[in-house]
């Protein structure tokens, strides 16, 4: 009865809470729709959740740019000189390689058979550039994981072996590169590559991009309980890359992404979120923003995960600064693990003004 009670209520906050949270010094609590007193996110300049973008954690202009001109001419050369312009071993390009098979993948969904004709068109006209070749192994990958019928499906898996392959012919086009052997991180997950298998692939990932943070959120995926591994050799994995991370990196954080892919279903026990281990994780992450390059292009993925944990710790001014830093995209976990990842950040957004207001928190007192 309890878990249900649990249940019935994770419902009404996602369904309901978002405009209609009441500030009151010291507690939150539901008011009617329209009330004066119910916190605003838009005072605070916030987007409105429409207008979120799904696609990337955090700003882009190029990219964007990009994407709009390949699915709005149909011709791939957009996308390719980005891909050129933008340094192999670095977190941006595989980002983007995501975000254009990403994209490729939710045209062939909305329109089968006719949808990402640009991307066909590249693979046919430039047969040899790299960029292309990555972003159609990534488009596999996609199409597996989401659109295939499931894992431990034929479909999944024929689709997967396809990747593998192109992922194969990747790296031999831009030999150094590591978005390949990134992108095959997913593949060996869902093919369930033997631990010697997975680890001679992760050494060719580290021997190519050893502080790759991208590159370690997908290994870690294997090592996780869910998959291939245990609570405890994922702890280890993040806890081992965190340990040898060189000042001002991410990896800081890794055991914070160890600990959310860890996580139980239902967190029955309020005292969860102020456990040692909690604590820990999430001052590890803090660390890592506070001490990296502002310009990271993982900075964003660490703050929305920390969001998450911030505001069920109830440390509302720091999960009001990841809000400030992150608001407008909604690309990363934990939101892209919803069904709705627009309207699950904007409950979260919504409960870390309406707590920093009931603690005395402004539009006037947030920096700037």
């Amino acid at each position: 009865m309890e878990i249900l009670w649990f249940v019935f209520a994770m419902l009404m906050i996602v369904f309901i809470v978002g405009p209609y949270i009441r500030r009151r010094r010291g507690g939150i609590r539901l008011v009617a729709p329209g009330s004066p007193d119910a916190a605003d996110p838009a005072n605070y300049g916030f987007d409105r959740q429409e207008e979120l973008d799904i696609r990337v954690p955090g700003p882009d202009q190029d990219l964007m740019d990009a994407l709009d001109n390949v699915q709005r001419t149909g011709q791939w050369q957009a996308a390719s000189q980005l891909l050129a312009g933008t340094p192999r071993e670095g977190e941006r390009r595989w980002q983007r390689v995501q975000a254009f098979g990403g994209a490729a993948a939710l045209e062939l969904v909305a329109q089968p058979g006719a949808g990402a004709q640009w991307l066909k068109a590249w693979r046919l006209e430039a047969e040899k550039d790299a960029g292309g070749a990555q972003v159609h192994a990534e488009l596999l990958v996609q199409q597996a994981w989401r659109h295939s019928g499931g894992v431990g499906s034929a479909d999944h898996r024929i689709i997967l072996e396809e990747a593998r392959e192109a992922c194969r012919k990747a790296a031999l086009l831009s030999p150094g590169d590591p978005v390949p052997y990134i992108t095959e991180l997913a593949i060996a997950r869902g093919l369930a590559y033997s631990e010697a298998e997975f680890d001679e692939l992760w050494a060719k990932v580290i021997d190519r991009a050893p502080e790759h943070m991208g590159a370690h959120l997908a290994a870690l995926h294997y090592w996780c309980a869910k998959w291939h591994g245990s609570r405890e050799k994922a702890d280890g994995f993040s806890h081992a890359a965190a340990a040898r991370a060189p000042q001002g990196s991410l990896l800081a954080a890794l055991p914070l992404f160890s600990l959310y892919e860890n996580l139980p279903d239902l967190v029955l026990s309020s005292g969860f979120y102020q456990s040692q281990a909690v604590t820990r994780a999430v001052e590890g992450a803090l660390y890592a923003v506070h001490t990296a390059r502002q310009d990271d292009p993982m900075l964003a993925h660490v703050r929305h995960l920390l969001l998450m944990f911030l505001v069920n710790m109830e440390r509302w001014a720091e999960a009001m600064e990841q809000v400030r830093h992150v608001d407008g995209y909604v690309g990363a976990l934990p939101w892209s693990a919803a069904a709705d990842p627009a309207a699950q950040y904007a409950v979260y957004r919504a409960l870390a003004v309406a707590g920093y207001e009931a603690n005395g928190g402004s539009p006037a007192t947030l920096p700037g």
